[in-house]
């Protein structure tokens, strides 16, 4: 990996802007740490303003979006930030399209890695036989900000995830990483080559394109959970993390609500060993509240006043950080924050995708596949997002339908994409129902591939719409599908990229709603408390 200087596009003009900044910020934290404002009722709620602006930690910018310390040292801070490639793999996912206001959405992969590189990582993470050893991506969240930047929706991708790896080459000099044969841990995406390797894993798993990503490792979690200060997290036992062959975070304790930072914070963060049944599920869990009470505690409070203190977190902060060159100096990450600020707790949501056991390990479920399409389509995860009307029903055929056992159906596969090849069989699976249900004309058409984004039924003359609409009937497909077209000869149906497994057909937005096994965790929600396993409680 790289460390990234003031690049060549940071031009003279921003640092001249960027000094000015800091002279201000300097004499506005003085002011609200001295008390050497003017004292007014009006200069109160500024001076606290100011403070908060001084926030200046990696998960704070990617989730609240109070960096502006970072003018701090300008260009020493921007050496002391790393970066790398942002994508590593061979496929890339066509960003978004623009909304009506022109706004698109923002995907964040934030990565926590493990890697026991370095002493104080060493000390931090255990397992000191696994010394400079490759690291694991084994904290994998995707933040998603909407495109009218209204809402936050956060997708934790549990580090036992099985799929399979995408060929990853690295940039700097050329090595070729194979693509996994067959499925294997996500965590192990990282060793592919680097951040960029995790980031082409989930657009390869997704179809959702990220934008950037930024990951810290144990020791800034720990200089970040510092700074933050005391963040609550609550459980409903005593709890020791350790059990005894001396697996587990060490996490001692009590029964309720307590403030957690530094080395404790990174504990909670970490804790597996008795929490719930113990996987990486509960794990991820235990994430999101402390994630979720650290924006409240930040919105909240402006803790950090001390100009110290914050210059010395300012240097802990950017060392902590390794992120992809679009985010490559303070000023890239200040503008980023900045995209984030307006966005209140209330209007977070934190889910982990849905999965199911597979032996010890996990794979997605088709519910899974339901939460990365809200994602892509940008709705929000907390169903709050403004519904459109739906379309009106069209007129009824003038021509009354065949009986099913007299329509000619072909059945065509449209399933490719941009991002995703073709699902194989679809047109026979489908071809094949359609006989299961009395169309016994119907038949798969192989000799044409096309790309259909949506499931459509196509009929070249007005004295076939009936048929068509009565094909559309039978398999739940809506009437505004069904669609008049001289590119056809007959019935046509084509099925497209929103139907690529199963024989039910979902109208895409039908059903907009987060699924229930995604857990969702609500950024308001106070009165959230992890379970404890008997096993690791004490007296």
């Amino acid at each position: 990996m790289t460390r990234s200087g003031v690049q060549g596009e940071d031009t003279r003009e921003d640092a001249a802007d960027a000094s000015e900044r800091e002279k201000t910020v300097r004499k506005d934290a003085d002011e609200a740490v001295d008390g050497t404002g003017d004292g007014t009722e009006e200069s109160r709620p500024r001076r606290r303003r100011r403070a908060l602006r001084w926030t200046a930690v990696l998960l704070a910018a990617v989730l609240t979006g109070t960096a502006g310390a970072g003018y701090l040292y300008y260009e020493h801070l921007n050496d002391n930030i790393r970066q790398d490639a942002l994508n590593l793999g061979d496929s890339k996912v066509a960003a978004p399209t623009p909304n009506a206001a022109g706004q698109t959405p923002l995907n964040i992969l934030v990565i926590g890695s493990d890697a026991r590189d370095s002493e104080e990582n060493q000390q931090l993470g255990g397992a000191r036989e696994t010394f400079g050893s490759t690291p694991l991506a084994d904290v994998q969240m995707l933040v998603h900000l909407s495109a009218d930047r209204s809402n936050m929706s956060v997708v934790s991708m549990p580090r036992d995830t099985l799929l399979e790896i995408p060929k990853c080459t690295d940039p700097e000099d050329g090595t070729v990483y194979p693509a996994s044969e067959g499925r294997v841990m996500t965590n192990q995406s990282l060793g592919h080559g680097g951040p960029g390797c995790t980031v082409a894993t989930w657009q390869e798993l997704t179809g959702i394109h990220i934008d950037h990503f930024v990951m810290v490792d144990f020791a800034g979690v720990v200089s970040m959970a510092d700074a933050v200060g005391g963040v609550p997290v609550c459980v409903d036992a005593n709890i020791h993390s350790r059990d005894g062959a001396g697996h587990g975070s060490g996490l001692k304790l009590e029964k309720g609500t307590h403030p957690v930072k530094g080395e404790q914070a990174l504990q909670w963060l970490r804790t597996r060993y008795g929490f719930e049944d113990g996987s990486d599920l509960a794990r991820a869990k235990a994430q999101h509240m402390y994630l979720n009470s650290m924006v409240r505690v930040l919105r909240e409070n402006a803790t950090l006043s001390s100009p110290n203190r914050l210059r010395r977190l300012a240097e802990e902060a950017t060392e902590a950080l390794t992120v992809d060159p679009g985010l490559d100096s303070v000023k890239k990450l200040y503008d980023l924050s900045t995209e984030l600020r307006t966005v209140k707790p209330e209007r977070i949501t934190m889910t982990t995708m849905p999965n199911r056991y597979v032996g010890a390990r996990v794979e997605p479920t088709e519910d899974a596949e339901q939460l990365f399409r809200l994602v892509r389509e940008d709705i929000a995860l907390d169903g709050k997002d403004a519904k459109e009307k739906p379309d009106a029903e069209p007129e009824p055929p003038a021509d009354p339908a065949a009986p099913d056992d007299e329509l000619a159906v072909q059945v065509r596969n449209g399933t490719r994409t941009a991002e995703r090849g073709t699902a194989p069989g679809r047109a026979n699976a489908i071809a094949g129902l359609l006989v299961e249900r009395g169309f016994t004309k119907a038949v798969a058409d192989p000799s044409v591939l096309p790309s259909e984004d949506r499931t459509v039924i196509r009929y070249p003359s007005a004295d076939l719409e009936g048929d068509a609409r009565r094909v559309a009937e039978s398999l739940g497909i809506p009437a505004s599908s069904v669609k008049r077209s001289t590119d056809v000869s007959g019935v046509t149906l084509v099925v497209g990229a929103d139907w690529r497994e199963g024989t039910a057909y979902r109208e895409p937005g039908s059903d907009d709603s987060t699924p229930e096994s995604a857990e969702a965790l609500n950024g308001a929600d106070d009165s959230a408390c992890m379970h404890v396993n008997p096993g690791f409680t004490w007296s």
